[in-house]
């Protein structure tokens, strides 16, 4: 089984997007990586849709 992508990913607007938070506004479990949010998913900040974020390397 392939291993998940944890890493955090930053939007524009300066959000950050966090696998180990979710985004409980918009009832996204914890532990869901940037892959599996849903195509629809946008910032909860701004608005921006997931094509505008940048993957943050730790």
């Amino acid at each position: 089984m392939a291993e998940k992508n944890m890493n955090r990913w930053e939007c524009p607007c300066g959000y950050i997007y966090d696998p180990a938070e979710g985004d409980a506004e918009n009832n996204i479990l914890v532990g869901t990586s940037f892959d599996d949010l849903p195509d629809d998913w946008t910032c909860p900040k701004c608005g921006a849709e997931k094509e505008f974020f940048e993957e943050l390397r730790d």
